[in-house]
Order: C-alpha cells, then structure tokens, then sequence
C-alpha cells in the first residue's frame, strides 16, 4: 500500500480532566458515555465514530476508477468483436485498405514512453520519507520530484494525439476517409478516434494533477490526483496496444 499521509486533524487529542461532552463533541465519547440511559435517554442509539483509515480516500477513488475503466474496456471489445465479425463475413475484404502508417508505429513507442514517464511521477510521489518530509513542512520533495515527469507524460501525449492527428490527414489523402464504403475504413477510424477522445480526457486530466500539485495543500489529495490519473494513463497505453495489434493483424 503506498504511503499516505495521516491529516493533522485526525490526531486524538488527550482528554483533560472534566471533559465531559456526552459523546457530542470533537472526541469520542468513552464507554460511560455509551451506556443505554433505560428510559429512552438520548444516547440510547449512539455509536462511537470510527477513525478514517489513512488509505481509505485512496481505496475508494481507485474502485471508481477501475469500475470505470472497466467499462471502457467492455465497450472497446465490444466494437472490436463487432468489426472483426464484419471482416470475417465480408468475403476477405481486408481491415484496412493500406498497410498500417509508419507513424502509427512511432506514436505505439511514445505511448509506452509515456506510460513509463507517469509511473516514475507515481512512485515518487508515494515516496516514503519524501511524504513524511512533506507532511512535516520540510519542503515539497514529493511534488517538486513528481512534477517534470508528469510534464514529460503531457508532452507525449500532446504528441500522440497530434501524430495521430496526422496519420488521419494522411489516409485522406490517399482517398481513405470515414465517408468510403469500406468496412475496414470505418473500423480504422472509429476505433482511433474513440482511442483518442479517452487520451485527450486523459490529458485534461494531466493538466488537472499538475495544477493540484501547486494548488492542493493537503499532500493526500495530491497523491491521490497523481495515482488516478497515473493507473488512468496506463490503462490507455494497455487499450491503444491491443487497438494497435488488432489493426496490424487485419492490415
């Protein structure tokens, strides 16, 4: 589990002699406090509040995230399964008119580049000793560290999507556009432009974690804005890699 740090507020504080707020205060009420009045009293229900785990927010954000990205996944299969089931039943007509674009393949390498590039600014802000340094006010190692990788992760997938960008303008030109009859065309273009628009939230999302890393002062928020969209980008490196060998086994 990655080190987060505990907020200051969740800290007990002692309980001075003749504190007694009946389990309405800030502190939780002790085991006198939790007895059943026996004639309907006010503590009757009351049950102590239990602490917050450090790593609970964590949890919870990457359950949402992992639901969503599974869904994405689904979706994606199911549009490759229906394209596949054309190209099967369409006579030998090919996935795609012409071979798989050079630039395709740079764009598959600046992707893994990517995905190396924000797991780096992952780990580092899960940094142990770095957290704690942090959390004590002894600096920002964690988002200073963080910082220039995650602005290499935005750069390559700014580059990405204007590869990609480029690659459609290319198949225009050779009269391979979305409005063609083939099937193969549609599929080319449906499935990288769908790619696309998930990378470009991912992007948005990016430039959302570098912001955070200056303007959220809890350093939990910050590692938890880097975590998600660090297990979101990876999850469009690992979807663009399938994408990209569907398309160079049907080309």
């Amino acid at each position: 589990m990655p080190t987060i740090v505990t907020p200051p507020d969740l800290e007990r504080h002692p309980r001075r002699a003749g504190e007694d707020d009946g389990g309405h205060g800030r502190r939780p009420p002790n085991d006198h406090d939790l007895k059943h009045t026996g004639g309907g009293g006010d503590n009757d229900d009351h049950q102590p509040e239990r602490p917050r785990h450090p790593g609970q927010r964590l949890a919870n954000y990457r359950f949402v995230l992992f639901f969503v990205l599974g869904a994405v996944f689904v979706f994606f299969t199911g549009m490759v399964g229906a394209f596949s089931f054309a190209h099967a039943v369409g006579h030998g007509k090919v996935w795609l008119p012409t071979a798989i674009p050079r630039l395709l393949w740079i764009d598959t390498v600046l992707m893994l580049l990517s995905s190396f590039t924000v797991e780096r600014a992952r780990r580092h802000i899960f940094h142990p000793i770095d957290a704690m340094e942090e959390w004590f006010g002894l600096g920002h190692p964690i988002s200073r560290r963080a910082l220039p990788w995650l602005l290499a992760t935005l750069i390559l997938g700014v580059l990405f999507l204007a590869g990609e960008r480029l690659v459609w303008h290319q198949l225009a030109l050779q009269e391979v556009s979305f409005r063609s009859s083939a099937d193969s065309a549609h599929a080319f273009y449906i499935l990288t432009c769908v790619h696309a628009a998930y990378l470009a939230a991912g992007v948005a999302g990016l430039i959302a974690a570098l912001v955070g890393l200056v303007a959220f002062r809890s350093v939990e928020n910050r590692q938890i804005a880097v975590d998600c969209i660090a297990w979101y980008w990876h999850a469009m490196t690992a979807l663009w890699l399938c994408l990209f060998a569907q398309l160079a086994l049907h080309a």
